[in-house]
């Protein structure tokens, strides 16, 4: 499963495809291949073959990737700054692994901003045909969900579509600063609306989750055409903490993460 299916993407819904820094504008040459290692070295975490613990350097990665160093060294900066990597007293550096309840902190630090979002819209107002549309994307998922087999199929679309609501809700602002904070929140490890959402025991219970995580979206345009904008913003934070509870189920269920993209970030002890 590649960096796009993983959850640590930023979907556009203007343009319906997920987005990275690969995907954002730059102007230089030097901006594109900046982008391009970036997007190089997450796939190479997200795939495990970056792990936490393993040693690396701006040498090792520009061979790898087939670039030079220059680029190679900014995109590190850029994942540092991220809290993606972490430098090496010995030298160079390696992929930070993540405790639960640091991944439960990015959940509620995405889930803050999307509340945050929807709050304004509820108490600003929002034109009826944003809502609309944002109807018909919740729409895309209900045909998933009553699918006489729910499978990985199943699952991957719905995060496909639920990524566009999440995103869309944002862009309703019309507020770049919200946008750019919920990019950023977004690109967190398991911090995105659909980056766990194929943590279930069976696909059964997937289907059962997603049901009432689907409630709760129509919950949230109910809320925003009522203007009632305490309600919205709690419906979304108890929306971002089922993300985060699923994922503790899995532990304490001792649940295999092997077909979570960038499951070896996750350390189960401190």
């Amino acid at each position: 499963m590649n960096l796009r299916e993983s959850g640590f993407v930023y979907t556009d819904t203007s343009r319906g495809a997920t987005m990275t820094q690969e995907a954002i504008p730059v102007d230089t040459q030097t901006g594109t291949q900046t982008s391009r290692a970036v997007m190089g070295m997450r796939d190479l975490i997200v795939t495990g073959v970056m792990v936490p613990g393993e040693r690396f350097t701006e040498v090792l990665l520009a061979e790898r990737l087939g670039m030079s160093r220059t680029p190679i060294r900014a995109a590190i900066q850029q994942l540092r700054e991220e809290g993606l990597l972490e430098p090496l007293a010995s030298g160079g550096f390696t992929v930070r692994g993540f405790l639960p309840r640091e991944i439960a902190e990015a959940i509620e630090i995405r889930g803050a901003i999307e509340s945050l979002a929807a709050r304004l819209l509820a108490e600003r107002g929002v034109e009826e045909a944003v809502l609309r549309h944002l109807d018909g994307v919740l729409d895309g998922i209900d045909p998933v969900l009553e699918a006489p087999v729910f499978g990985q199929a199943q699952i991957m679309r719905y995060s496909a579509v639920n990524a566009e609501f999440h995103a869309g809700l944002v862009a309703a602002t019309g507020s770049a600063l919200i946008q750019q904070e919920a990019q950023r929140a977004n690109a967190r490890p398991f911090a995105s609306a659909s980056a766990l959402v194929q943590l279930n025991e069976n696909s059964e219970q997937a289907r059962r989750h997603l049901i009432v995580a689907q409630d709760q979206h129509r919950a949230v345009l109910e809320a925003i055409r009522g203007r009632e904008g305490a309600r919205v913003e709690a419906l979304l934070r108890e929306h971002a903490r089922l993300s985060h509870r699923n994922l503790m189920r899995a532990l304490r269920l001792h649940m295999p993460l092997d077909g979570l993209p960038g499951a070896s970030l996750i350390r189960r002890y401190g």
